[in-house]
């Protein structure tokens, strides 16, 4: 075997503190060494270029370059090996700068250390295998579950560039909490017109035509992986054809059944076929058959007689559809939702009437919603005072230990709304800290802090606040932290912590998608990539992954289009690489260990026999599985026990 040694002294980095001389005295004694050659700078373009050439004259069967961190380079000198014509995976690198010159004091030492390290890497490379990467053939559409603002803005980024989409939406309409918000922070712009052009281009737009949008829908089995997923989708029936309805909403007066409202929080009701609320899209009514007394054996004919497009718009027989669909990757965009204050027993939340959640008070403040935008107490009068309670949950072991971000903003938007709609009603701000981020957010602080009918208390512990009854109605808010006020107000609103939305678990475990401490779905990486999970080619937008304002929801949305549209080109192959996981099948047991240890869930069982297997697309060569098999049938390419051993023991010897 012939093995070329090539030395960079990195300008003065390496060539100050270890001979090359030296190494290369000790190096060429070894056995298989054909040659040792330095270079000043090997990373250069310069460098690339002699180590290039020099590999195309000298042939050398294994190579072993000396020189940076490979976290900086290997990926450049396998590139070079590929031009030259040698399997880039017969070559070994050795840090010689990071973890010998630049550490050692002492120059012999040193020098030793250098030999020791490009022995070991000489032993090692002797046993490289020559791998090859495989392509192979990826559907470039995508798959969004969730229509909020993240998902929309993601499934209009894909259709503008060309992409199918599908979009699946559990509720009868689209858009999300915000279009259920009169008023959004910091700059007080209305919810549903902010989004009415996105809302419209989805819909109606010239790229609307690649978005298949399913509402009512739900994913019920995802299979495959990276590039070439199929995944059910279950869509519960409308019973009102969407394309014929024009939304006039004449089926709806004469229905004889309504029950509680669940869009408006239970704080009014709707009829068994209606609109969850004034403005939602798309502009269509549904029927809830939990309502609907033709469900309960009645035979009404109420709404579809009433609708003059024809009795074919409201369709009785409409079914449940299991509808399959082919996508290259899958973007989660399912939200969130908030905290249940009824475990907070000492605020009243449930029992005490005037208390409410902050989505419960935007809606009232919402002319869409159930008092069509009054403030009002249960006795119909106007409330003279207000409690706004920040940080319901959050920050408290007892309950939630981190920050939502967006409560203060919102808390202090309401001090606003508030003042405009009932200017001589006093607001008492309760707060345990106050987070107010951003160039924009500290506005509506100020607006508040300057008015003279607010006035802001702050509390050690969510415990510490007492809730109780009144006179006339009133609540009474007991400070029993700091300076321990005792204030009298006819409404309080609790702003709870952000939380993991219903079914994150369920959805989770079908994508064998990890979940973090809190609930929310687990990025790759926290701070250089929260868009990606830990399966390759399921995407996370928005407040599935964490608590997030609107503005970071939908940049969030639009970088997980960017890794699809990157990823999966047109016309592209996905490039697997070599490095992974292989399986003996004759030494597997089936024991499925490897199946638990996993962390990319990219081992799958093999029923028929009975064996595991490794899926090399999601597989990303961390070595696990390899430490988990007790009968030692599966090898990690590239880091066999045999190299690695090789390479301790070249080291010592």
């Amino acid at each position: 075997m012939k093995i070329g040694v090539y030395f960079c002294n990195c300008g003065t980095n390496i060539a100050d503190k270890i001979d090359p001389e030296k190494v290369k005295a000790a190096i060429t004694a070894l056995p298989d060494v054909a040659y040792f050659k330095t270079a000043d700078f090997i990373c250069s373009e310069d460098g690339k270029t002699f180590l290039e050439e020099d590999l195309k004259e000298t042939r050398p069967d294994r190579v072993v370059i000396a020189a940076c961190s490979p976290r900086d380079h290997e990926n450049t000198f396998m590139r070079v090996l590929a031009k030259a014509g040698m399997n880039p995976y017969l070559m070994q690198m050795v840090n010689i700068r990071e973890q010998v010159a630049w550490v050692t004091a002492d120059n012999e030492r040193a020098a030793q250390k250098a030999i020791t390290a490009i022995r070991g890497a000489i032993a090692r490379v002797r046993l490289h295998q020559p791998l090859e990467k495989k392509e192979l053939e990826a559907c470039p559409d995508a798959l969004i579950i969730g229509a909020g603002p993240a998902g929309l803005k993601a499934a209009l980024t894909l259709a503008e560039a060309g992409r199918k989409v599908v979009l699946v939406e559990k509720t009868p309409v689209i858009g999300g909490m915000p279009v259920r918000f009169e008023e959004l922070f910091p700059n007080m712009e209305c919810g549903p017109c902010m989004l009415e052009s996105i809302l419209g281009e989805v819909l109606h737009g010239d790229y609307a035509e690649n978005i298949e949008l399913l509402t009512l829908a739900e994913v019920v089995d995802v299979a495959g992986f990276y590039g070439n997923f199929i995944v059910k989708i279950r869509q519960n029936p409308r019973y009102v054809d969407t394309h014929q309805c024009i939304g006039c909403g004449e089926c709806i007066a004469g229905c004889p059944a309504s029950a509680k409202n669940e869009f408006n929080c239970g704080l009014n009701e709707r009829k068994a076929i209606d609109f969850p609320f004034m403005g939602a899209l798309p502009n269509a009514p549904s029927i809830d058959t939990a309502t609907c007394v033709r469900w309960k054996g009645e035979e009404c004919k109420v709404c579809k007689e009433s609708c003059p497009m024809g009795e074919d718009v409201v369709n009785f027989e409409d079914r449940e559809q299991i509808l399959e669909r082919n996508v290259g990757a899958v973007l989660l965009a399912t939200g969130s939702s908030l905290y249940d204050c009824t475990a907070i027993p000492g605020l009243g939340y449930g029992k005490l009437p005037d208390v409410y959640t902050s989505l419960e008070f935007e809606r009232i403040l919402s002319s869409s919603g159930p008092t069509n935008g009054e403030v009002a107490t249960a006795n119909g009068t106007a409330p003279r005072s207000i409690a706004i309670i920040h940080c319901v949950g959050s920050l408290d072991p007892d309950h939630r230990h981190y920050c939502s971000g967006v409560c203060c903003q919102y808390a202090f938007k309401f001090n606003h709304l508030i003042e405009s709609k009932l200017p001589q009603t006093k607001v008492y701000h309760f707060y345990k800290e106050l987070v107010i981020p951003g160039k924009e957010g500290f506005s509506l602080y100020h607006h508040a802090t300057e008015n003279h009918n607010a006035e802001l208390y702050r509390y050690e512990k969510i415990g510490s606040l007492k809730i109780s009854a009144g006179t006339k109605g009133s609540k009474t808010i007991k400070n029993s932290s700091f300076g321990k006020e005792t204030v009298t107000a006819d409404m309080v609103i609790l702003c709870p912590a952000m939380v993991p939305a219903a079914g994150s678990e369920q959805l989770g475990a079908m994508l064998e998608v990890s979940r973090d401490r809190f609930g929310f779905f687990e990025e790759l990486h926290g701070r250089l990539d929260a868009s990606q999970s830990k399966i390759k080619g399921v995407y996370l937008a928005g407040t599935c992954q964490a608590p997030m304002d609107i503005q970071k929801a939908m940049l969030q949305g639009m970088a997980t289009a960017g890794y699809v549209l990157s990823g999966l080109a047109e016309g592209k192959k996905l490039e697997i690489e070599p490095i992974t996981a292989a399986i003996d099948e004759e030494r597997c047991a089936g024991c499925r260990i490897c199946l638990s240890v996993c962390p990319y869930k990219a081992i799958g069982f093999d029923a028929e026999k009975k064996k595991s297997e490794v899926n090399a697309v999601l597989c990303h060569g961390c070595g696990t599985c390899v430490s988990g098999c007790p009968a030692g049938a599966i090898t990690g390419n590239h880091f066999t026990n045999e190299e690695i051993l090789a390479e301790i023991g070249g080291m010592l010897a």
